[in-house]
């Protein structure tokens, strides 16, 4: 391909590009380009260019056009990585006081069936039959059975990392399936959350009732106070859809539901990374046996402590009015 050709098929590209380097943070007008791809796009026409040999001109033309092109996409990308900073340390405690009250109707719905069915498993030891088969309840058994081989064995890296994988999958399935189930007008939140806290609950009594205590709370408190908040908040976003529906308020059903996933979805991003937090904890934290048992329970009694304290304190300087409606 001549120069001429090359110029006539490319040059109206770098001509907006141009000009969105320019002037794109001012002009409303112009649309943004997508940069990484265009960034891309002119590495091989410049490589093209040099190959060819043609002019100087040109070739320092798209050189220095890669070069801006180049800080441009930097500066975007560490712009996305500051708004995740932000929203961490901000956004999403803020997101979830904003929603306090569906987070406090999905807490009660998770805790307080964990509660009767919690207490009931313990005083009633055919009580857990009603959730799960014998055969899992010989699992949970086996699994926190404190004369039980399998529980005292430090297993090797490579399986911590399944465990991880494994626990990231789990946990996030169910926080999804929480969270997803409340567009049918927050009933399928409702059920997994009621659901959810039956099962724990059951498990929790058991276990306490058998007297595998020593093993079983150091083993679920320090990744607890990740993964079990993150399933509260996974309903909590899931009620919020299922009232837009029920509720829509002054817009169509669609329009309502549109809105309050954007707000919803204010909680679920962090709420995923919770889950992840979790799951890292419970493969590599809690199924040690290197740490004795007063350690486990202290520093899961102040991951707790931290949880709660990041949602009540996190963010609350830098958007004073927001909170003090929030308040009102």
């Amino acid at each position: 391909m001549k120069q001429q050709d090359f110029e006539q098929r490319y040059g109206e590209s770098w001509q907006r590009l141009e000009q969105w380097l320019r002037t794109g943070d001012t002009d409303s007008d112009r649309p943004a380009p997508d940069l990484p791809v265009a960034y891309r796009s002119l590495c091989q026409q410049l490589a093209v260019a040099k190959e060819r040999q043609y002019t100087n001109q040109l070739i320092e033309r798209l050189n220095q056009l890669v070069m801006a092109a180049h800080h441009r996409v930097y500066r975007q990308q560490t712009l996305r990585r500051n708004t995740w900073v932000r929203y961490l340390l901000a956004g999403f405690p803020r997101a979830v006081r904003e929603q306090i009250r569906y987070v406090w109707l999905a807490a009660a719905l998770f805790v307080l069936p964990a509660l009767v069915m919690g207490i009931g498993s313990y005083h009633n030891d055919a009580l857990i039959y009603a959730v799960m088969s014998p055969e899992q309840v010989l699992q949970f058994e086996s699994m926190y059975d404190p004369g039980n081989d399998v529980m005292g064995r430090e297993r090797g890296s490579d399986s911590d990392l399944q465990m991880f994988g494994f626990y990231i999958k789990n946990n996030i399935g169910i926080a999804f399936r929480t969270f997803a189930a409340g567009i049918l007008f927050g009933l399928g939140s409702i059920f997994f959350l009621v659901f959810n806290g039956v099962y724990l609950g059951a498990v929790f009594g058991h276990i306490t009732r058998v007297g595998f205590t020593t093993t079983f709370y150091p083993f679920v408190i320090g990744h607890g106070a990740f993964e079990l908040t993150a399933i509260v908040l996974a309903g909590a976003a899931g009620l919020r859809l299922g009232q837009s529906l029920i509720d829509p308020g002054g817009h169509r059903r669609p329009a309502a539901l549109r809105l309050a996933s954007i707000e919803a979805m204010k909680i679920v991003y962090g709420t995923f990374l919770m889950l992840v937090v979790a799951a890292f904890l419970e493969a590599f934290w809690s199924s040690s046996t290197e740490l004795g048992v007063g350690v486990r329970v202290a520093v899961g009694s102040i991951f707790w402590l931290l949880v709660f304290a990041y949602f009540a304190l996190a963010g609350r300087g830098g958007n004073p009015e927001g909170e003090a409606r929030h308040g009102s």
